[in-house]
């Protein structure tokens, strides 16, 4: 207690801190303490508001993934068969084909002569070279000092992007250079010629041997022969990706890719019920103290899970609803899905499907042809009144932040007006207790003198 002192009350023995604090402690309980538990019922209800919101956060985010066009786009490529695999980007054919490799497309390898060492040297004085491959000219410069590992880097610095140079030790005593092309097929023929005649021998040009030919695929798409200068096809069809394995047959199919969308409405089902779970649990109106959710009287809480029960009925655009398409709601309010309806429905008429979730042109079973907002994009409208900047949810943040500042505004307030009084009163009492010790101490004196007089006569 500010300005306390521990001998208050040692000239009266009433008047003491003891008492002082006593008084307080009642007056705080009084008047202190109500709004104290007000402050941490506020505290608790922003932390359950914080919960709810990223809840709502989650399930916003859910139903932004449904209500995408691009949700219908993904394609996956199913391959029975090992001598491709496919990938097949968004929004590509959905077709079933075969291809039949015959022959896969190679790189050209060539092979130097024999040399004793990586270190022998190559020539007797300065010259170049060239290194010719698919057309292309490399000038590959040398001089008497080069060695066999000179000249093997010096072909991987200038044409590197076209070539691979590496010295390989096939024996004892055996050293030779390997030039392999980079890219495959029929065109890339590698030839070196001595530009200026000074290399030891012909080891590195006349008897340089091909120990792998480069060659072109080849395989039938569908029965049609076709030929390609690398095994990674990219231009056969749009969208498509195919990588020749091996020769052999194997039949791809590619379809919309169901698995992605599945996952989706599967976050989307996860995230709605963990919302809907806190929200019933916030808001529970039960008469035991235990039981009865913070939110219980909150009008924007039990008004938002309210909604969220009733928007998995209402969205459609008046051409169906989501229970149509194998969505259901238990009795708790727990969503769910039969994937095999909604499978159905993709098999009879795909576009429609899209269109009903995520908006377009949705043809009638009469013909007529209507334009759809889509299923999640009304869900997503109307979640948003709660969940988008300055909405509900926002401004009910804002009101618990007011009442919280307003509390502590007020405890600040009372605890400043207890402090005063009490500090005046604190002062009154040694005030008091002065009063009383001198009372009491020239009592004590008169009787000592009474005391006196009664002994002299005596």
């Amino acid at each position: 207690m500010a300005g306390a002192i521990s001998s208050l009350g040692i000239g009266s023995g009433v008047l003491t801190q003891d008492l002082l604090d006593k008084m307080r402690k009642a007056e705080e309980a009084s008047r202190l303490t109500p709004v104290k538990l007000e402050i941490a019922n506020q505290k608790d209800m922003q932390s359950e508001f914080d919960v709810i919101d990223a809840k709502m956060t989650n399930l916003k985010d859910a139903i932004n993934e449904l209500r995408s066009a691009t949700l219908f786009d993904g394609r996956k490529a199913t391959v029975t068969g090992t001598s491709v695999t496919v990938t097949a980007d968004a929004n590509s054919d959905v077709q079933d084909f075969s291809i039949d490799v015959t022959q896969l497309a190679t790189k050209q390898v060539e092979q130097s002569g024999s040399f004793s060492a990586k270190t022998d040297t190559i020539a007797s004085a300065a010259g170049s070279v060239n290194l010719n491959i698919d057309g292309k000219d490399f000038t590959i410069n040398y001089d008497a000092n080069t060695t066999l590992e000179d000249f093997k880097k010096a072909i991987n610095d200038v044409a590197g992007a076209e070539v691979d140079a590496t010295i390989v030790q096939v024996s004892s005593g055996d050293f030779r250079l390997f030039i392999s092309s980079v890219n495959t097929g029929s065109t890339q023929d590698i030839t070196i010629t001595d530009n200026s005649g000074n290399l030891n021998d012909t080891k590195l040009t006349d008897d340089m041997t091909a120990v792998q030919t480069g060659q072109d695929a080849q395989f039938t798409f569908n029965g049609q022969t076709v030929t390609r200068s690398s095994n990674e096809v990219t231009d056969l069809i749009t969208g498509y990706d195919i990588t020749l394995k091996e020769t052999g047959k194997s039949d791809v199919k590619v379809e919309q890719d169901r698995d992605a969308i599945m996952k989706k409405i599967d976050s989307f089902i996860e995230h709605y019920n963990a919302a809907v779970d806190e929200l019933q649990s916030a808001t529970n109106p039960s008469t035991d103290s235990k039981e009865r959710g913070i939110f219980s009287t909150e009008s924007t809480m039990r008004n938002l899970l309210s909604d969220l029960q009733d928007v998995i009925g209402s969205v459609g655009g008046g051409v169906g609803n989501l229970y149509e398409y194998g969505f259901d709601l238990d009795k708790n309010g727990n969503l769910s899905i039969d994937k095999s309806v909604l499978e159905s429905k993709l098999d009879e008429n795909p576009a429609n499907v899209e269109a009903f979730f995520s908006g377009g042109d949705f043809t009638k079973s009469d013909g007529t042809v209507v334009t759809l907002e889509g299923a999640f994009g009304e869900m997503a409208t109307q979640v948003e009144t709660y969940t988008k900047t300055s909405g509900m949810l926002d401004q009910l943040s804002d009101e618990f932040s007011q009442r919280l500042r307003d509390l502590e505004d007020r405890e600040q307030s009372i605890t400043d007006s207890l402090d005063s009084r009490y500090e005046i009163m604190r002062k009154q009492f040694e005030a008091y207790d002065l009063m009383i010790n001198r009372l009491k101490t020239a009592s004590n004196t008169f009787i000592q003198m009474v005391n006196s007089q009664n002994a002299s006569k005596s």
